[in-house]
C-alpha cells in the first residue's frame, strides 16, 4: 500500500523533531521539509518531485504514452497551468499530488480512481493515507461521530466525504484540498459527467470497442509492469477474466486464484480454469466455510468508516495465505466490472436512444433489450416508455428497516456526482451513480491496508472510455456488457464470451445467516448500535423470529448492521 503522512498548522509546530523519531518507528521517513507543511512516506511509496512547488506520492502514467512519471520525465508544464487539472488530463494512476504554490497555502490533490487513500483533519493538522499512524504516534485519539453511524445506518455503501470518525475527513477522489491561513476547503477537479456528453460519445460499436480494449490493456499492462508478482483473482466472470486476458503478454509472474463455497451458486472454478490455462497457470482454489464466518473482527486498520462484511473477511484471509505462499506485491481484480461495462438492468439504455437518437434506435434497443432479459418486444417496450414518462429516481433510496430515527437527507446531497446536469439521459445517471457506490470497492478489503490492491477496470483511463460508450451499446446484441465483449471476442474462450449466467455468494450467505442466527441477534441487540439508541430492537426482534423457511434477502440488511457494530467495537 502506499504509505504518506503531512503535518501542517500547529501540529507540525508543536511536534518538530519528535515525531520524526515516531514516524521513523513507524516506517515513515521524511521527504519533504515546506514553509507549511511535512510530509513523511515509507521507503516503498515512490514521491516524485515534479518541479520546485510540486510533489506526487505515488505513480502515475502519461496518457499519450504510458511511460511512468519518474524523476528522470517530469512533464514539461506550461507556465500558469493548473497542476491538479493538468494532472487529470495527460496523467492517470494511482497518486496524490501536494502543491504549494505560496507561503501562504498548499493543496492536495486524490486522483479519480481513489487509488491512494487520503483522509485529512484541519483540527489535528494532517493529511495522511492511514489513520493508524495518527493514533499510533498519539497525534490522534479515536472518537466515534456518531451522527455519521446514524446516516451510514440509513445509506450504507457510499462515500460522502464524512467519515465514522470524529473531526476526519475523507477527500473523495478527484477532489482538491486546498489549505491556507483562512482554513479549508475541497473543491472537485475531475467529474465523469463530461464524459457522458452527447459531443464525446463513440458513434459506433466498433469505434467503441476499440477505445474500451485499448484503455483496458493499457492499465492492466502498467500495473502488472510496476508490480511484477501479482495475485490474479479470478471469480471466474467476464470482468477478471477480461484482467487475465490483458495479462497475457505482461512481463509480470502471475499466479491465479480462485475462491468456493461449500453451498451450491459460488463454485466457478471451470471458468477460472480456462483463464488459468490460458495463461498457463496452475489454479489455486480454496474453500469459503461456512463454520469459518466470523462478525467480530479487526477492520483494516486505515477504515475510517464501516465497510468490511464477513464474506470479505474470510474471502481477504485466504487470499491473503496465497499471496504470502506464492510472494506476490499485488492482488488484481475484476472488481468494478460491472459498472465501468455498463452492466444496468433497467429499461434505460432503450429511453436513452429514443431521446438521443429517435425512434428506430429505440426500437432497435428494445428489441435488444426484450433479447437481454427474455421478455417479449411489448413488455421492453411498456418498461421503456414507462421509463420515459417516469420522474427521475433518486440516486439512493434509504433503508429504513431495523433503525429507530428515520429522519434523514436527500440522498442527492450525498455524493457530488449525484448532483446530474438537467438534460442527462436516466442510463447516464444509472451508470454515474453506480460509479459513485464502486468508490467504496477497496475499503472493505483489508488486504488493500498492506498491499497494493490493483482494480484496473476502475481506472481513470478505462472509465473515461466507458462513459463515452452509449448505454444502448452496452446491450447490443441481447448481451450484457456487449462492447467489453466485442473488444475482447478473440482472447476470451467461448464458454466465457457467451456466459448469461452469474456466480452468487447468496446461499452461501444464507446458510451463514441460519447457522449464526442466534450469535447475530445477541451481537445487535446487546451492542453498541442499541446501547446508543440507533436499532429498533423489536423490529430486530421480529425478524430473527421468523422460520428459516420464511426467509427474504432480508439476511443481507442484517449482515448490513453487523459490520458497522463490529467497525463501532473497534474505535476503542
Amino acid at each position: 500500500m502506499y504509505r504518506f503522512t503531512a503535518l501542517f498548522g500547529q501540529q507540525r509546530a508543536a511536534n518538530g523533531g519528535q515525531i520524526g523519531e515516531a514516524f521513523r518507528n513507524l516506517g515513515l521517513n521524511q521527504v519533504l521539509d515546506h514553509e507549511r507543511f511535512a510530509l513523511y512516506a515509507s521507503a516503498d511509496t515512490p514521491v516524485v518531485r515534479i518541479d520546485a512547488r510540486s510533489v506526487l506520492v505515488g505513480h502515475a502514467f502519461r496518457c499519450a504514452d504510458g511511460k511512468p512519471l519518474a524523476g528522470s520525465s517530469r512533464p514539461e508544464i506550461p507556465l500558469n497551468t493548473d497542476l491538479s487539472l493538468y494532472m487529470s488530463e495527460q496523467f492517470w494512476g494511482d497518486y496524490v499530488l501536494f502543491e504549494f504554490p505560496s507561503a501562504g497555502s498548499f493543496d492536495v490533490t486524490r486522483d479519480p480512481s481513489g487509488g491512494v487513500a487520503c483522509v485529512f483533519s484541519t483540527a489535528s493538522g494532517f493529511v495522511t493515507s492511514d489513520i493508524s499512524t495518527m493514533v499510533d504516534t498519539g497525534l490522534y485519539h479515536r472518537a466515534i461521530d456518531w451522527s455519521f453511524i446514524r446516516e451510514n445506518l440509513i445509506y450504507p455503501h457510499i462515500k460522502t466525504g464524512s467519515t465514522g470518525l470524529a473531526e476526519v475527513i475523507e477527500l473523495l477522489p478527484g477532489h482538491r484540498l486546498r489549505v491556507s491561513e483562512d482554513g479549508a476547503d475541497t473543491s472537485e477537479v475531475w467529474s465523469p459527467w463530461p464524459f457522458v456528453s452527447p459531443g464525446r460519445r463513440y458513434r459506433s460499436a466498433s469505434e467503441a470497442a476499440a477505445a474500451v480494449r485499448s484503455a483496458v490493456i493499457k492499465a492492466v499492462e502498467a500495473w502488472a509492469d510496476t508490480d511484477r508478482d501479482v495475485l490474479l483473482e479470478l471469480s471466474g466472470g467476464l470482468d477478471s477474466s477480461i484482467v487475465a486476458a490483458c495479462l497475457r503478454n505482461s512481463k509480470a509472474r502471475v499466479t491465479c486464484c480462485n475462491l468456493v463455497t461449500a453451498v451450491p451458486g459460488a463454485d466457478e472454478r471451470d471458468y477460472a480454469v480456462a483463464m488459468s490455462d490460458l495463461l498457463g497457470q496452475d489454479l489455486h482454489v480454496r474453500t469459503l466455510r461456512v463454520e469459518d464466518a466470523e462478525f467480530d473482527f479487526p477492520p483494516p486498520s486505515n477504515a475510517v468508516a464501516p465497510s468490511t462484511w464477513f464474506l470479505q473477511n474470510a474471502a481477504n484471509k485466504l487470499k491473503e495465505a496465497i499471496g504470502r505462499e506464492h510472494g506476490v506485491r499485488s492482488f488484481f481484480s475484476g472488481g468494478g466490472g460491472d459498472t465501468a461495462f455498463g452492466y444496468i438492468k433497467t429499461a434505460a439504455p432503450a429511453a436513452d436512444a429514443y431521446r438521443e437518437r429517435g425512434l428506430l434506435a429505440a426500437a432497435r434497443a428494445v428489441r435488444d433489450l426484450a433479447e437481454l432479459h427474455q421478455c417479449t418486444f411489448w413488455k421492453a417496450s411498456r418498461l421503456t416508455a414507462r421509463k420515459l414518462l417516469a420522474p427521475a429516481k433518486p440516486p439512493r433510496v434509504p433503508d429504513l428497516s431495523f433503525v429507530r430515527d428515520t429522519a434523514h437527507r436527500s440522498a442527492a446531497n450525498l455524493h457530488p456526482w449525484f448532483t446530474s446536469p438537467p438534460d442527462s439521459l436516466p442510463g447516464d445517471r444509472e451508470r454515474i451513480f453506480d460509479l459513485a457506490g464502486a468508490q467504496i470497492f477497496r475499503d472493505g478489503v483489508a488486504r488493500s491496508a498492506t498491499s497494493h490492491l490493483r482494480m484496473p477496470l476502475l481506472s481513470q483511463p478505462v472509465v473515461e472510455a466507458c462513459l463515452r460508450v452509449p448505454s444502448w451499446m452496452w446491450i447490443e446484441g441481447g448481451r450484457n456488457r456487449s462492447v467489453a465483449r466485442s473488444a475482447f471476442v478473440d482472447d476470451l474462450p467461448a464458454k466465457i464470451l457467451h456466459r448469461r449466467s452469474k456466480g452468487t455468494f447468496m446461499n452461501y450467505s444464507g446458510a451463514v445467516y441460519r447457522r449464526n442466527k442466534h450469535l447475530l441477534r445477541d451481537y445487535l441487540l446487546r451492542g453498541s448500535l442499541e446501547g446508543h439508541g440507533l436499532l429498533d430492537a423489536p423490529a430486530l426482534q421480529r425478524f430473527f423470529d421468523r422460520r428459516h423457511d420464511d426467509l427474504d434477502d432480508g439476511f443481507m440488511r442484517i449482515f448490513d448492521l453487523c459490520s458497522i457494530e463490529n467497525w463501532v467495537r473497534h474505535q476503542t
